[in-house]
């Protein structure tokens, strides 16, 4: 059985990507494919052969890649995969549309549907210049939908990592998905059960993120908050940030996992499609503060694990903030519960049964 492991682009290094990079580890003879791939920004692939698309030659693509948008689809079609027997493709935007040989098996790990086409304003809304290219680009986006569509119907099966984005694929793209919820790497996480006075909140700088909630709880509170990550919106959350909120950037994996094992808690205010970040805290026998809607809702237990918030606003912050500093914590149970649900171990027994099933049905499981 020959496989094929297809990612949307290899330009960054999130949980996307992140997922992709255990499907090389568990395939290692399967071939890797994408759009673009910049190795000094994304996941380690060691030796391994990437193969890219046409976009690949097209000078500073991989740093501009989102500005490739109407390019993706035409470059993943163009792609030859007529050998293999099974697809893997790992999926936001433009993977799902690779064409297969038609007794082959396409499984879409789909981590969303296309979310700058389908929930535009709330995707674009931190890029200062889509207000004034908003006509236009909602025009080009208008057709992209269409192809979208299109080429949603391609994959064979979809597997989505939480209810929330099962319930996005049927409602836009009329297709079924099994949810198996995808995993960390639970070897790499540091446990500890002796926490440092500090709350860390890790994420991309873009506002959906929403760490302007995040900093003006902790603003009013005083209490020490470490955040990582960079983007946009990093001039302007440090602008309204007192002393007690510090700004750390890009730091190595082992400095990431460090913070995660000392830290009080880690605050999530995103409403996140899933979301590997508060799995990577349980894991470190973290508690999670999170915004208690979307994928949350499948990886953390109230009060066992975590506290949710139910509005994303700085007051609802800080009393689940207080109600999380007044729980005594079991950090051995908040790892075994990230151990035992989020693991590869499990993860992959449960991708497997659904190659294996597709493979001998040879029909979608849809």
């Amino acid at each position: 059985m020959k496989i094929a492991l297809v990612h949307d682009y290899l330009t960054q290094k999130g949980g996307a990507e992140r997922v992709f990079e255990l499907l090389c580890k568990r395939y290692p003879e399967a071939d890797i494919f994408t759009s673009l791939y910049n190795p000094t920004q994304t996941i380690e692939l060691g030796e391994r052969i990437v193969n890219t698309t046409f976009l690949q030659k097209i000078p500073g693509a991989t740093k501009y890649f989102r500005l490739m948008a109407p390019l993706y689809f035409p470059a993943f079609r163009a792609l030859n995969l007529q050998e293999y027997d099974v697809i893997i493709s790992s999926s936001t935007s433009f993977a799902k549309a690779v064409r297969k040989k038609p007794e082959a098996r396409h499984i879409c790990f789909c981590h969303n549907v296309t979310r700058f086409l389908w929930d535009t304003d709330n995707y674009l809304r931190e890029y200062t210049d889509y207000k004034y290219f908003s006509t236009l680009i909602n025009k080009i986006f208008q057709f992209m939908r269409k192809v979208d569509l299109k080429y949603a119907q391609e994959p064979d099966i979809y597997v989505a990592n939480s209810r929330v984005v099962a319930k996005r694929i049927e409602n836009i793209y009329g297709k079924d998905a099994i949810v198996i919820n995808f995993p960390i790497d639970t070897s790499k996480f540091i446990y500890s059960d002796q926490k440092e006075e500090f709350y860390l909140a890790a994420a991309r700088m873009i506002s959906y993120k929403r760490l302007d909630v995040i900093v003006e709880a902790f603003n009013w509170l005083g209490w020490r908050l470490l955040i990582l990550g960079n983007g946009p919106e990093n001039e302007r959350l440090q602008s309204h940030s007192l002393a007690n909120v510090q700004f750390l950037g890009h730091i190595t994996d082992k400095e990431r996992m460090q913070l995660f094992a000392k830290a009080k808690s880690v605050i999530v205010a995103a409403l996140e499609d899933y979301g590997l970040v508060p799995i990577e805290a349980n894991a470190s026998g973290t508690p999670v503060i999170s915004y208690g809607a979307g994928g949350v809702l499948d990886t953390q237990i109230p009060g066992r694990t975590g506290v949710f918030f139910n509005r994303q606003t700085p007051d609802a912050l800080q009393a689940a903030l207080l109600e999380g500093n007044a729980i005594n914590w079991n950090y051995t149970h908040i790892r075994n519960h990230a151990v035992n649900n989020f693991s590869e171990e499990v993860f992959f027994h449960k991708v497997e049964q659904v190659i294996e099933q597709a493979c001998s049905r040879g029909q979608s499981l849809n």
